[in-house]
């Protein structure tokens, strides 16, 4: 990575960070609540409106599991905003291409036909493993999307998988990695309509309201409430980013771990339970007009 790259990214944390404030009594609730996790977890929230930040090892870079699927994302509509690809244009699935884990795109025909669009959404509605690897593919791999998130100020947010010279940061990071702060600013200029433009922004925001997987912090929040998420899981890192369309104004807030010794597979995951805890303090501490407990699961 370019000297010249980390420095500016340093200049903009650095002067970004000064120009907000920190909210201390949410960061005091935070760093309790985190106190006793078993594994490494790194914190994020900022409230735009009222330009308020709390950063618990908000620069400690992280695997992102499927949450890389947000940066694949951003790829694929640079591509889009280059003519080289359309949201209408066809596909043909090819069996060969069945991969495993999440998603649903693995049962489908050898043969079968499928769009850009059903891609996208299978990708992020569903975190489809088999769709997002292939859109990495028609994005140009980490060779087009890395540069794409350093020009975002992004430097530490990565594509691992596939790419030529990062073998070994793939074993260490897996798919991808990122900070808290990173993701939760990726989240916040695609709202601000800033990755690519305001057309294409608004298309990504479109894409990420919809969560098959909600719940984690979803269930922390109003479901009358609208949001943005993604969120990522391997054994022994958990993930997940969020952007609040709060009434009293937007808020984002990333919270990813690794080094997890809970790797359960069940809703009772130390991270998963931590996650939804702190998801639910952060709601209620900036709407206490609106505090909301959450329904139990139902099965």
């Amino acid at each position: 990575m370019s000297k010249y790259i980390l420095l500016a990214s340093a200049l903009f944390i650095y002067t970004f960070s000064y120009a907000q404030k920190e909210d201390r009594k949410l960061k005091t609730l935070i760093e309790k609540a985190v106190s006793d996790f078993h594994g490494d977890i790194g914190v994020y929230v900022h409230h735009l409106k009222r330009d308020r930040f709390v950063a618990v090892n908000a620069d400690t870079v992280f695997p992102t599991a499927s949450i890389v699927k947000v940066p694949i994302l951003a790829g694929v509509f640079q591509k889009i905003s280059q003519n080289e690809l359309k949201l209408s244009q066809e596909f043909v699935y090819d069996a060969k291409r069945a991969y495993g884990g999440s998603g649903l795109m693995q049962f489908y025909k050898d043969s079968a036909r499928t769009d850009l669009s059903t891609m996208i959404s299978l990708m992020l509605t569903y975190s489809d493993n088999v769709a997002a690897i292939w859109l990495q593919e028609l994005a140009g791999g980490g060779a087009a999307v890395n540069p794409l998130m350093d020009q975002l100020g992004l430097p530490h947010t990565k594509v691992n998988s596939r790419t030529a010279g990062r073998q070994d940061i793939w074993k260490k990071y897996g798919w991808g990695q990122t900070t808290p702060r990173e993701m939760a600013r990726l989240f916040t200029l695609i709202r601000q309509g800033k990755v690519i433009d305001a057309r294409y922004s608004d298309k990504m925001y479109r894409y990420l309201k919809n969560q098959f997987y909600n719940g984690r912090s979803l269930s922390q929040l109003p479901a009358t409430v609208s949001t943005i998420c993604k969120t990522g899981s391997v054994n022994d890192a958990r993930g997940e980013v969020v952007l609040v369309n709060a009434p009293g104004g937007d808020f984002v807030f990333c919270i990813l771990t690794k080094n997890n010794k809970d790797q359960s597979w069940t809703d009772d995951n130390e991270a998963e339970v931590l996650t939804r805890k702190l998801a639910n303090i952060i709601w209620n501490h900036f709407e206490p007009k609106h505090r909301f407990t959450a329904f139990e699961k139902i099965d």
